[in-house]
């Protein structure tokens, strides 16, 4: 007993860890069907690697996390091939029996390995479970005596095939006992309780609404937003290193660029230790785009936001984005609205010509001067991303 719970204790950990690496899944996430094939053979006795008996299932399962999963596994059983006085000959019935078990799955790669964010090549896993059998007997005297609790333990090595890892190609080795009852071989006289069986199979994983077929893994920050501070702040070192030869008046100004770089630092290491969001989906896209001051050209830097843009809409066919300009509050009215307008247009033609996103899918709008989208008065000259495929 206190090896199970020392067994079990250890499951719910590996499931604690493996489900805080992974995106949130909804009811019906995770998902796979299959159908599966082939042979048993009593493991004890004269009937042992001699009389193979086929058999033919189905299986329906989950994956909770990338370690632990359920599945409902159901298999029918034909005559045995080569015996003489087999089980078709005790029976009189073409299909002999039926074996419906649900059964827990552990993947011992993921568990040992850790999980990738998407599935290896080759896996192996554990099951384990419980299930009902029924042996059908023509016998009169053993009618009453054809149902039996069962249970099945076996390893699962897996290959994991095509482009998006959907479908898994398995072989399956397990022992399979009958608890009570007549037995795998269907007579009391003669009572075998275990058999040893070998299937192959296939299943198939349904998509998720993460837009795999597989787990993915969270992301912890927006590294768009680190890398554009990180960006900042080489560009303002380099214009220090220029004003290091100039006169006393550009000492002040290296002094003020000093403060502004502690402050971009300061938000640069606020970002790195915020909390990681919960995966959901939101119409607002983390990457923003950041202008100097007075300028509506897109900076080398900051095309990498652009490119976490088109790599999205590229994913999601049917998006639609609105690109929203912003100014700083410096400037009068107009001039902010016609540089926020601008800004606006000049990411919306880099989507376009350099992503070859199409055009219709795109919306530039200029809003003008703000000073509320951030603390800092020089990260509110920006261009900013929204998903408004729904609207």
């Amino acid at each position: 007993m206190k090896k199970i719970s020392t067994l079990f204790a250890a499951a719910v950990m590996a499931a604690t860890a493996s489900a805080q690496t992974v995106t949130e899944s909804k009811t019906f996430d995770n998902m796979y069907v299959g159908v599966n094939t082939g042979v048993s053979t009593a493991s004890k006795g004269h009937h042992w690697l001699q009389d193979f008996r086929p058999n033919l299932g189905v299986r329906l399962g989950r994956n909770f996390t990338p370690v632990f999963g359920l599945a409902v596994e159901s298999n029918i059983y034909f005559k045995e091939v080569g015996s003489k006085q087999g089980f078709l000959h005790k029976t009189g019935t073409a299909v002999n029996g039926i074996n419906t078990s649900l059964l827990g799955t552990a993947n011992i790669t993921n568990w040992v390995g850790g999980y990738k964010g998407e599935p290896r090549l080759f896996e192996v896993s554990a099951v384990y479970g419980l299930g009902w059998g029924h042996v059908f007997s023509n016998a009169a005297s053993y009618k009453d005596n054809t149902n039996m609790l069962t249970s099945k333990a076996g390893l699962n090595f897996a290959f994991n095939l095509g482009k998006t890892k959907a479908w898994q190609f398995y072989v399956e080795p397990s022992m399979n006992w009958s608890l009570n009852g007549l037995g795998y071989e269907g007579v009391e006289y003669n009572i075998n309780r275990s058999m040893f069986q070998v299937n192959v199979g296939f299943n198939y994983k349904f998509k998720n609404s993460n837009g795999t077929h597989n787990f993915t893994i969270a992301s912890g920050r927006d590294q768009a937003e680190v890398d554009a501070l990180n960006a900042q702040i080489n560009s303002l070192r380099e214009e220090n290193a220029a004003l290091t030869s100039k006169d006393e008046q550009n000492k002040k100004n290296l002094t003020a660029k000093d403060t502004e770089i502690n402050n971009l630092k300061q938000a640069l290491e606020e970002c790195n230790n915020r909390p990681a969001p919960k995966a959901e989906t939101a119409t607002n896209l983390q990457p923003t785009v950041i202008f100097r001051q007075g300028k509506t050209s897109v900076d080398p830097a900051q095309v990498a936001s652009i490119e976490l843009i088109a790599n999205y809409m590229k994913n999601h066919k049917e998006s639609k984005v609105e690109i929203k300009g912003y100014a700083s509050p410096e400037g009068s009215k107009e001039i902010n609205e016609r540089i926020s307008q601008q800004r606006a247009d000049a990411v919306k033609a880099i989507l376009v010509k350099k992503y070859k996103i199409s055009e219709n899918r795109l919306k530039a709008t200029g809003m003008g001067a703000t000073d509320k989208l951030f603390e800092q008065v020089e990260f509110n000259r920006v261009a900013t991303f929204n998903d408004i495929t729904k609207d």
